[in-house]
């Protein structure tokens, strides 16, 4: 059987809350939040700083990554050739090339931006 108290507090749709028991969640504040609507969705702005990330790091584990999987189809060549899929090779050899482009523009981004918080800094 229901307690009263407990099933008229819910006809509202309100929760009960004990004092002494803690949310694993704090109360997040009302009037802080921001919203976007876009269309007929809305979204949450959560109000924090962008991470400080250059890309430089990620660009060469995947061009390695790439290199990796070249070097381990290269010794297959043969067996790909048969099997029509030496594409497999010179995708990896693709991928490898446009990551080394990728990671020297990376690099110099990076550099110039160190240069110009080094310059407004001074």
């Amino acid at each position: 059987m229901q307690d009263p108290d407990r099933s008229a507090a819910h006809q509202d749709g309100q929760r009960d809350v004990d004092p002494d028991v803690q949310t694993p969640y704090p109360e997040q504040p009302v009037d802080a939040v921001h919203t976007h609507e876009i269309g007929n969705r809305t979204y949450v702005v959560a109000d924090v700083d962008p991470l400080d990330v250059d890309g430089t790091r990620t660009v060469a584990v995947g061009s390695g990554i790439f290199l990796l999987a070249f070097l381990l189809l290269l010794p297959f060549y043969g067996r790909l050739e048969d099997a029509g899929r030496t594409w497999w090779l010179w995708t990896c050899l693709a991928g490898f090339g446009l990551g080394v482009i990728g990671w020297d523009y990376c690099r110099r981004r990076r550099r110039h931006r160190q240069q110009r918080e080094a310059a407004r800094r001074a």
